[in-house]
């Protein structure tokens, strides 16, 4: 077949302008029956850069000192380890991703023989994306931190923790033995092709051991190119702290952190009103 010199070579794809407003793969076009080579090798490298990010072993030492300067700590946070001794069984086997060691159990014990009660525990843990934890971590908390020390409420922090080979539900038995009322457990999340670097936020009101995912509330996705640090921090400190007020987590505690609803106020700000709450003015 003979091409026609009339007609363009490479066709413009309208789908492209797409792309602008989300990292999912759309409008990917094609080169005869085959995706064009550059979307090729960028699938690769995005297929690679979530398997290092799964794969790859957390700096704890360095993340150590990030956070000891960016938080002005007075003491280096403790560094713990779950069941799972290595990788791969940290990946075969979850559920021991979700219990401490016996070093880590009784060097806990020790840091909290005082029996001092602390309003939130921050646990901060590799999970599937040790990448995500290692530039997220201090931006975060640093967020956080700023937002803790202006409120009139005087925070009491417990040592921060830093765990190797965990999962979300490492915090429950941490902030048990640490004697917080709160805990919040900042994890690398499950990496998807766009997003290696994502961190996950699990907040949890009264951990103990054994608690279902019920009694979590979770903000995920923070990161550079999703929810910024700032943001994250703001949302987390209202759930924090009307959490503190009822008692309570998960599915029980809504997130009213993006709210901008009257309930049962009329729009002159009159009470009893039969507006719909659910209509912002």
């Amino acid at each position: 077949m003979v091409h026609d010199p009339s007609s363009p070579i490479v066709v413009e794809n309208p789908w492209e302008r797409l792309n602008a407003f989300t990292d999912a793969r759309i409008g990917l076009g094609r080169a005869g029956v085959s995706l064009p080579t550059s979307k090729l090798l960028a699938f690769q490298l995005a297929h690679a850069q979530a398997q290092d990010a799964v794969h790859c072993p957390l700096e704890v030492e360095t993340l150590a000192k990030e956070l000891t300067e960016a938080l002005n700590l007075s003491e280096a946070p403790l560094r713990l380890h779950s069941h799972a001794q290595d990788r791969a069984m940290y990946l075969q086997r979850p559920d021991y991703g979700r219990r401490l060691n016996d070093e880590a159990r009784e060097h806990l014990q020790q840091a909290a023989a005082s029996q001092q009660r602390y309003d939130l525990a921050v646990v901060v843990v590799d999970g599937l994306s040790a990448l995500a934890v290692q530039q997220n971590s201090a931006p975060f908390l640093s967020a956080l931190y700023q937002l803790l020390e202006k409120d009139a409420a005087d925070w009491r922090l417990a040592p921060l923790t830093i765990v190797e080979q965990g999962r979300v539900a490492i915090g429950d038995e941490i902030g048990a033995l640490l004697n917080a009322d709160a805990v919040l457990v900042m994890i690398g999340e499950r990496p998807g092709l766009s997003s290696p670097d994502s961190l996950g936020l699990y907040m949890t009101w009264a951990p103990e051991s054994g608690l279902k995912d019920d009694r979590r509330n979770c903000i995920s996705n923070v990161r550079p190119a999703g929810l910024k640090v700032e943001e994250a921090a703001r949302r987390f400190f209202l759930l924090l702290k009307e959490a503190c007020q009822l008692k309570v987590s998960g599915i029980k505690l809504k997130d009213r952190s993006e709210d901008d609803v009257l309930e049962g106020q009329s729009a002159s700000g009159a009470s009893g009103s039969t507006r719909n709450f659910l209509v912002a003015d």
